[in-house]
């Protein structure tokens, strides 16, 4: 039996730029940090004891006899691209709702993977866990996904990532004075607007807007080029981090009709009028993980202000996908 452990991910700056419709012809970056919420995928040979080959349990139940049979499609691809021998028992658990802004399906998708190797006895690098979690999603599933997601879940850490070129991503860890990064994670605050929403489908109009909003994008990666001189800077400037944040998050809502509405639009005025520096929504829009970003000594009035919301508290991750449990079956 194989237990794999993958991040989630707050995404500060840059997304939209990680699309390839964009990088590759323009170039991408993003600032972003693996999250300690984590996805688990329990993953063993189905013992032959059963009238079904492959069993697999997240928010439904599946027993299906061939592959092409499963309906998650990101499990009947993953499965399809290891082509594995003999039968399967996966199980998902997640410590937060999937559809809420922190990658969740990209998570699931390198933990799996990474579940997989390791019941074949292979020890991926977290460089091929990303690539080929970003070729499952993109090129066989055809999700309208970034590929900022599987690069964090893969790698853990707070990074700048680069999009485009041959290597299709560099990542760059942001190496920050030990009293700042303290300060930054304490900063950061994660509401949950009770919304869910599919990514895909709101991605999918912001892809192709990519044509008319050429300047918003260009503008959103000098912002990350800002908001990485202001994190390594010698001085504590997180103020100026989250005014970075509110820039960017006027433009980034413009992207698409459907990033924002009138329920996000009130979570975000309230928590800035109760004094946070900046936020976002956090993935694809619509609804999630809203993040604001304010000092502790103001953060009793924002949770006062947005009383009615569940609020998350995150540390960063640095470690990325794990297996964190190995036990060789005696039937398989």
């Amino acid at each position: 039996m194989i237990i794999s452990r993958t991040p989630f991910r707050v995404s500060f700056f840059g997304g939209g730029t990680d699309y390839p419709a964009w990088y590759r012809e323009h170039g991408g970056a993003v600032i972003s940090a693996s999250i300690n919420k984590y996805c688990y995928i329990t993953c063993r040979y189905l013992p032959p004891y059963h009238n079904f080959k492959y069993l697999i349990r997240y928010y439904k139940r599946e027993e299906a006899q061939a592959v092409d049979e499963i309906q998650h499609p990101a499990v009947r691809a993953c499965l399809k691209f290891m082509e594995l021998e003999g039968g399967v028992d996966i199980v998902h658990h997640a410590d937060v709702p999937a559809r809420s802004g922190l990658g969740s399906s990209s998570t699931f998708t390198v933990g799996l993977l990474h579940a997989l190797y390791a019941l074949k006895h292979e020890m991926p690098s977290k460089r091929q866990l990303a690539i080929e979690a970003i070729h499952i999603e993109q090129d066989l599933i055809k999700e309208n996904v970034g590929s900022q997601d599987q690069t964090n879940a893969a790698f853990g850490g707070l990074n700048r990532i680069d999009f485009g070129g041959a290597q299709e991503i560099i990542v760059k860890p942001l190496i920050l004075r030990p009293e700042i990064l303290e300060r930054l994670q304490q900063h950061i605050m994660l509401f949950f607007s009770g919304h869910a929403r599919t990514a895909s489908d709101i991605a999918k109009e912001q892809i192709s807007n990519i044509p008319n909003k050429r300047p918003d994008l260009r503008q959103m990666m000098q912002i990350v080029d800002e908001a990485q001189k202001v994190l390594l800077d010698k001085h504590d400037r997180l103020a100026d981090f989250g005014r970075l944040l509110h820039e960017q998050w006027l433009i980034k809502r413009g992207l698409s009709s459907q990033i924002t509405n009138s329920d996000i639009d009130a979570i975000y005025d309230a928590g800035i009028k109760a004094g946070a520096y900046g936020g976002k929504l956090l993935g694809a829009g619509g609804g999630g993980f809203m993040l604001l970003f304010a000092p502790p000594e103001r953060q009793p009035a924002i949770r006062a202000a947005l009383r009615t919301l569940l609020q998350v508290p995150v540390r960063f991750d640095f470690l990325g996908s794990q297996i964190v449990y190995f036990h060789k079956d005696e039937v398989t």
